[in-house]
């Protein structure tokens, strides 16, 4: 396959390092900061399972121009990026080149071909003015949960801490040779990829989780495992998911674990830091509107009560602002 990923951060890394050792082409475009690294260093994969992967010498660049037409373009930047991303894909994308989702959360598609009673309903907080929904034909869009943890050491540099599963799923729940093909192409790179017909209901799942750890450990500096140990942030991590479980459930998505599950899920991973805490370390804008403000959002859509998850938002509101804040004066010259 051709392929083009937008970020070559952990995920972005751990996807092209593999891709391309299998033997599909892969591009990616990032930032120029991030392409000069690339460019002289290369994309390394260090893996906990002993699958490492390395790229001496990426295709990389800011310019999607540069590669023409692909097969697959997948989308491993934040959520919040993609508003600024979308407007770039049109030197890719060929009649039949599919988009690949892999953000944290629900995404910005999530009424699109739904069929249900909000179909074609914009989600505010994730494409706030419609830039995405105008730029990208919904038509072209593989739905996917995707589970490995990996984190970045240093530019190019990912360490792949657990987790090989990314699940696919048109967003109509139709049956599609598309789906299968790219379920193929990374199962052949090593990972395990299954296509299912409800897609929502596997990223309501994934994001059951994330909309409580990734907050409790961006305020409080705290592992996984250490949220899962201490009753005070167990006890929150299991509030935050039961009023998010509501609101799934108002929409018709019901889970298939408990929470308790859940949390020992959790728990299993271990010291592992939650991407929003490395954000928070890097000085990085954080993914707080696809894990906390999309579900507020469907919370007021379905009058569903959400005082914590709405508590939880406005302290990593506050945090996000004094991030940047000071990770913007620390870039000025002294």
């Amino acid at each position: 396959m051709d392929i083009t990923i937008f970020g070559a951060g952990a995920m972005g890394v751990l996807l092209g390092a593999r891709l391309a050792n299998a033997g599909n082409r892969v591009c990616f475009i990032d930032q120029p900061g991030q392409v000069e690294e690339a460019r002289k260093h290369g994309l390394k994969l260090s893996s906990a399972h002993g699958m490492d992967a390395s790229i001496e010498k990426p295709n990389i660049s800011v310019n999607p121009a540069d590669f023409g037409t692909q097969d697959l373009v997948i989308l491993a930047v934040k959520a919040h990026h993609i508003p600024a991303v979308a407007p770039l894909l049109g030197p890719l994308l060929k009649d039949d080149t599919a988009i690949l989702t892999l953000q944290n959360g629900l995404p910005w598609w999530y009424f699109y071909r739904h069929g249900g009673e909000y179909e074609g309903r914009r989600l505010k907080s994730l494409d706030p003015d419609g830039t995405i929904a105008a730029c990208i034909d919904v038509s072209r869009v593989i739905g996917c949960t995707a589970y490995p943890a990996a984190e970045v050491i240093a530019p190019g540099i990912v360490h792949h801490v657990e987790g090989d599963r990314f699940t696919l799923g048109e967003l109509d729940g139709s049956d599609s040779e598309r789906c299968k093909a790219v379920a193929t192409t990374l199962i052949a790179s090593g990972f395990k990829s299954y296509v299912i017909d409800d897609i929502r209901a596997e990223l309501w799942l994934k994001a059951w989780g994330a909309l409580s750890f990734n907050p409790i450990s961006a305020l409080t500096r705290a592992t996984m495992e250490d949220i899962c140990l201490s009753p005070h942030t167990r006890w929150l991590a299991a509030e935050l998911m039961r009023e998010a479980q509501a609101v799934a459930n108002r929409l018709g998505v019901h889970f298939r674990h408990t929470i308790e599950k859940r949390l020992e899920g959790a728990r299993k991973v271990g010291a592992h830091k939650t991407s929003m805490l490395q954000d928070v370390e890097k000085g990085n804008s954080l993914e707080i509107d696809a894990l906390l403000g999309s579900v507020l959002e469907l919370a007021e859509l379905t009058a569903t009560p959400a005082p914590l998850l709405r508590s939880t938002y406005a302290c990593c509101k506050l945090l996000n602002e004094k991030s940047g804040a000071a990770s913007r004066a620390s870039s000025q010259p002294a």
